[in-house]
């Protein structure tokens, strides 16, 4: 219907929807298009993919030139276009101004703060914490709190201004190749010195870290628990074994953090 909202016509017609999903696969896989795998994949059967895109042509948005071969035609992209916009344009409003007022994100409180105070949010040590001195993120307090407690902010908005932790990656050999008594404990410790979090990979990890007279904070699933605490502003390091050391870098360079490798085997 003319002057119609295009978000409502596309979320409430099922029908619409399909003809933009199988629009998109078209544009995804043109021009050799298998339409088994587009209905396999959307949970519809062949023959109405078949007919979907028989009525995509009529409508000129698809352009078909031999068996089994399309293309999506210029009216087609700009359809795909508009309605990806206003998705988009969607989920934005979703994400910022719907979810944003009604998430309640928990804090550690700075100082005593009431119910209705508007206070600064921002990390240290790890963790959020709630102040009434302004911040680059900001939110209201949604119930009175006392120093130290935790207390719900809501309505937060701006970014947390915080820099993610550097991972100090140290290299432990197999049994086999010397185990612990071939790290190098005083450059160990020097490490250590300036890190806040430390967890262990193997056994060898494990007595490597004894021998220096401290205790890892994370003994088990330690290298997400590493890569998590980074995220969130710790100086890491980690005591890991050779033959997983090459795994852990990939992890840590797929997860974008800065990381520094420390030879600490001694020859």
């Amino acid at each position: 219907m003319p002057g119609e909202d295009p978000l409502s016509v596309l979320l409430r017609s099922k029908r619409e929807i399909t003809r933009f999903q199988i629009l998109v696969e078209v544009a995804e896989h043109q021009p050799a298009i298998r339409q088994q795998e587009i209905a396999a994949k959307m949970g519809v059967t062949p023959q109405a993919v078949s007919e979907y895109i028989r009525e995509l042509a009529e409508d000129g948005y698809v352009s078909a030139y031999g068996r089994g071969r399309y293309e999506v035609t210029k009216e087609g992209i700009e359809w795909v276009l508009t309605n990806a916009e206003v998705l988009e344009n969607y989920a934005r409003h979703v994400t910022r101004d719907v979810i944003q007022k009604v998430r309640v994100w928990p804090a550690i409180a700075a100082g005593p703060l009431k119910a209705g105070d508007q206070v600064g949010v921002y990390m240290q040590g790890g963790w959020l914490y709630a102040s009434k001195e302004e911040q680059s993120a900001m939110g209201e307090v949604i119930a009175d709190a006392d120093t130290g407690q935790d207390v719900g902010i809501a309505r937060l908005a701006g970014l947390i201004d915080h820099t993610e932790g550097t991972v100090h990656v140290l290299k432990v050999p197999r049994i086999e190749r010397g185990g612990s008594r071939k790290v190098d404990l005083d450059g160990l410790r020097s490490v250590l010195a300036g890190v806040g979090l430390v967890g262990i990979a193997g056994l060898e990890a494990s007595v490597a870290l004894a021998a220096v007279g401290r205790r890892p904070d994370i003994s088990f699933g330690s290298r997400e628990g590493v890569i998590e605490a980074a995220f969130h502003g710790v100086e890491c390091a980690i005591l890991i074994v050779d033959e997983e050391f090459t795994d852990f870098l990939k992890r840590l360079e797929s997860a974008g953090l800065n990381y520094t490798i420390h030879d600490l085997i001694l020859p």
